[in-house]
Order: C-alpha cells, then structure tokens, then sequence
C-alpha cells in the first residue's frame, strides 16, 4: 500500500485563525462604511448633474445604490487584498440580499420604508459573515498578493 505524503502547512492556532476572520469582517465593514458615505457623496453629485436626484426620493431605488456603493468598496477592498473573484461574488451577493427580499413586504405595505432601510443594512452583517463562514479559509489566513 502506498501512501502519498503532502507537506503541510504549519498549523495556525484557533484563536490566530479568529482574529484574523475578525479582522477580515471588520476590514469589509469599514470598507463599505467608506463605500456608503464617499461614493455616496459623488452618486449625489451624479445624480444632481444628470437631474435624477429625485430618484433618490424612492426607498427602494436608494436603498439599492446605497448597498451598490457599498458593495463597490468593499469588492474593491477584498479585490486589492488578494481574494479571487468568486468569493466576492458571494459577499456582493450577501450584501445586497436583505434589501432585495425587504423590498417586496415594503412594497406590499407590510414593513415600513425605515424598517426596510434599518434591517437592511442589519441583516447585511449576519449575512457577510454567514458568508465567510462558508469559505473559513478564505478569511483566516493571510492574503499576500496585492492586485
């Protein structure tokens, strides 16, 4: 019987790993924190020059280009930090989910617009991690290649 021996990787303790997984989702958070208020700031100004700020008006057209500008940073965070392509498909795709399922009991009258805007941007948060959690070793260990 043979067996192939494989070198292995130097064991990264567990609480190493949970700083480094917290410290990727804090690192995402402020990234769309960023996103929210400096994109927002120029999509203001886009939207003013090209006469739609009135679009904004809308809950639920704001609500998506405020996940939009968030997205955008934080892709372009986890982009310069070395992930591939897929997994920020899929965090992209957790950040916009909340908003996208609030938006039908809103329009439906049975959530408020304040509620669609707050649980939104909260359920955001669990969804990221659930996201990360998906791919543990995505987020626990060191990205070195810089894009």
């Amino acid at each position: 019987m043979t067996s192939t021996v494989q070198a292995e990787a130097p064991v990264v303790g567990y609480s190493v790993r949970l700083r480094r997984f917290g410290r990727h989702y804090l690192e995402m958070v402020a990234a769309m924190i960023i996103g929210m208020v400096v994109l927002g700031m120029l999509e203001s100004v886009a939207f003013d020059a090209l006469g739609w700020s009135g679009l904004l008006d809308r809950t639920d057209v704001d609500s998506l280009v405020m996940a939009t500008n968030m997205t955008v940073a934080m892709a372009s965070w986890m982009r310069f930090r070395g992930h591939a392509g897929g997994p920020i498909v899929e965090m992209a795709a957790a950040m916009y989910l909340p908003f996208v399922v609030l938006l039908v009991p809103m329009w439906l009258g049975a959530i408020s617009e304040d509620t669609l805007l707050i649980a939104g941007h909260v359920l955001m948060l669990p969804a990221m991690a659930a996201t990360m959690l998906r791919r543990r070793e995505e987020y626990t260990h060191t990205h070195h290649g810089h894009h």
